[in-house]
């Protein structure tokens, strides 16, 4: 047998202790490292493939008026989530499940047998306060109420068609909620907890909470107060007028910011699925095109008095009720004509052939260039969806007829939102605006503002002289003019009536027309400009003046009042026709007994409240100049 050195032996010992070191070297750095290094991830992956994930929602951000009045909020409405592999008894389990979620024991019993490791139950989500804790109450073994919330418009349909509508998901679907969606949205968090193979739940292990991150708040330019108005007024026509549409736009001119904007038919944004799509899809104030009519004169003016093409106090028209043009008749409103009259006459009077002359007098191509300027024929690029651009002639296809018609508004389509901020330029000295009703994004947790709007000049389109001179056109027409139901005393409110027919086949319908009326206040400084068009009123006499000045007169005088515009003095006094009521001042009744009461209110009604022989106060105020026949409130002490 041969026999080992002792020195062999040695070193075969050594190199077996430096490998057993280097081996055990590198398992334990490799040990250390992923001890050190990759045991967060590691960890986290185990805790992945043990968890279950109880979404909880973020809350949606809300959208305010420009004084924090919510338009949209949220309620909390819980989901139901069942983990089967906790279930221990599924036919039990559904048995009770089932009535409290209104759905068939079978249906249940499917859910919470499903092959998966978490299940969300169609039927359940959303519920009400009331329902999550009968379902709570029901103590059953992986069944989970995880926290969401649902859309809630706490005035129905007001602004319907600028809100827009989340759907079951929260996401916008329409609307400022679709525009703004990413910004309203946020982030989900969750409640996560453990569980082994068999889906039991692992107590040892603590649940993890994720907070959700909410969506951003929505500031608009809208103001409640006169929203509010707006909307009434429209109620009222509708209940007087059973009109096929209606349409309402506020703006400040002096900025570009939508104060109001409504239509009619509207809808519930809660319940957008029970009315046809055509409705809630339609926001008519920016999406609707049609003629005009005499409101677009107010363009006319604007480009004849620029270019110095008239003097309305000192140049005369003579209309004999008609104007040929290129062998076509074109006639006015009134039969037999106006006579002779200024030019001022004409805008008071709405006469067409003395518009006719105005275009003449400026060409195709000035008169073109001026209705290009105020933004015609463009989208106005307000940030709602599904704006228009209406139509206008090509210049190279404008014969003298189309020249004429134009002029007064006739053969050329436009929209609301367009003429309502061309002529916000017109009178706010000259300036075209974008209109925009999106004012802030702001983060609810901090209050701080994320994104905020500043008003977009787009261009200089006339001199604050001409402007200066439209406004004092426009309250004549309505304290002397065809605008004269919109005479609000005290506030001086300037207009231009407008009744356009509407066209059908190519044809113009008979006795079918859209009446509106554009008023602007106060007529020195203006601080609202207001927009109102009728379709189709019923059971009247179918004129701007009849029908929508009036409705533009109640919006603007309330308005004012409600934004605290101080009245003005310095008014045109108003020309009373046949079917105006009289106005008369308020007396001061404040220190007056019972008796002397019913000797001093012979035109007016009187509403007492209070107890007592003495008058402590009175609505309205002493001066005060109210129609023949209104109600006086007053309270009586002792």
């Amino acid at each position: 047998m041969k026999r080992v050195s002792n020195v062999t032996v040695r070193k075969r010992l050594a190199i077996a202790l430096i490998a057993g070191v280097l081996i055990f070297s590198i398992i334990d750095l490799r040990l250390g490292y992923v001890q050190f290094f990759m045991g967060d991830m590691l960890t986290s992956r185990a805790k992945d493939s043990w968890s279950r994930n109880i979404p909880f929602q973020p809350e949606r951000g809300k959208i305010v008026d420009r004084n924090g009045v919510e338009l949209a909020a949220n309620q909390s409405a819980p989901t139901i989530f069942v983990v089967p592999r906790q279930i221990t008894d599924p036919q039990g389990t559904a048995e009770k499940l089932a009535p409290v979620l209104n759905i068939s024991v079978e249906s249940a019993y499917k859910y919470v047998t499903q092959q998966a490791s978490m299940v969300l139950i169609k039927e359940a989500r959303k519920l009400s306060y009331d329902k999550a804790k009968e379902v709570r109450d029901l103590n059953l073994k992986g069944v989970y109420l995880g926290e969401d919330s649902k859309r809630y418009y706490p005035y129905g349909s007001y602004l319907s068609h600028v809100l827009g509508f989340a759907g079951i998901d929260n996401q916008g679907l329409m609307g400022l909620e679709l525009s703004y969606d990413e910004e309203l949205t946020g982030d989900k968090g969750y409640v996560k907890f453990f569980s082994d193979a068999k889906g039991k739940r692992m107590g040892d292990m603590a649940d993890d909470f994720e907070d959700p991150e909410n969506g951003l708040d929505l500031k608009l330019t809208i103001d409640t107060k006169v929203q509010t108005i707006v909307e009434r007024e429209l109620d009222i026509a509708q209940a007087t007028y059973n009109p096929d549409g209606m349409i309402a736009i506020a703006m400040n001119p002096k900025n570009g910011e939508i104060l109001a904007m409504a239509s009619r038919p509207t809808f519930d944004p809660a319940n957008f699925r029970n009315v046809p799509q055509e409705i809630y899809n339609r926001n008519l104030p920016i999406w609707s095109t049609y003629e005009p009519g005499s409101t677009f004169k107010i363009i006319t003016l604007a480009a004849a008095l620029e270019e110095k093409k008239v003097d309305l106090y000192k140049d005369t028209f003579h209309d004999s009720g008609h104007v040929e043009v290129a062998g076509s008749t074109l006639h006015c409103w009134k039969r037999g004509g106006h006579g002779t009259q200024t030019f001022l006459e004409v805008v008071q009077n709405s006469c067409n052939p003395g518009f006719v002359e105005l275009g003449e007098r400026l060409g195709k191509e000035t008169l073109f260039k001026y209705i290009n300027d105020f933004g015609f024929g463009q989208k106005t690029g307000i940030d709602l969806q599904g704006e228009g651009k209406g139509i206008l002639f090509k210049l190279d296809r404008v014969g003298p007829v189309e020249q004429a018609t134009t002029a007064f508004g006739q053969g050329v389509a436009v929209t609301p939102i367009q003429q309502v901020a061309a002529v916000s330029a017109a009178v706010n000295g000259g300036v075209l605006y974008q209109p925009y009703i999106a004012k802030e994004l702001i983060d609810p947790e901090t209050n701080e503002v994320v994104m905020r709007k500043s008003p977009q000049k787009k261009k200089r389109v006339i001199s604050e002289e001409t402007s200066k001179q439209i406004r004092e056109a426009l309250e004549s027409v309505v304290a002397q003019g065809t605008g004269g139901k919109a005479f609000v005393d005290g506030y001086r409110i300037g207009g231009k009536t407008g009744t356009a027919q509407k066209a059908k086949d190519g044809k113009y319908l008979e006795n079918n027309h859209i009446v509106s009326f554009m008023g602007v206040a106060p007529a020195d400084d203006p601080e609202i400009v207001v927009y109102i068009a009728v379709d189709n009123p019923k059971g009247t006499v179918q004129f701007g003046g009849v029908v929508a000045a009036p409705i533009a007169g109640s919006i603007i005088g309330d308005s004012l009042e409600a934004m605290g515009v101080p009245k003005r003095k310095e008014q045109i006094e108003k020309k009373m026709n046949w079917d105006d009521i009289p106005l008369i001042e308020t007396p001061d009744l404040v220190g007056l007994t019972k008796k002397e009461l019913q000797q001093q209110l012979v035109n007016l009604n009187l509403d007492i409240s209070g107890s007592g022989e003495k008058v402590v106060n009175q609505s309205p105020d002493p001066g005060v100049k109210i129609k023949q026949g209104s109600t006086v409130r007053v309270y009586l002490s002792e």
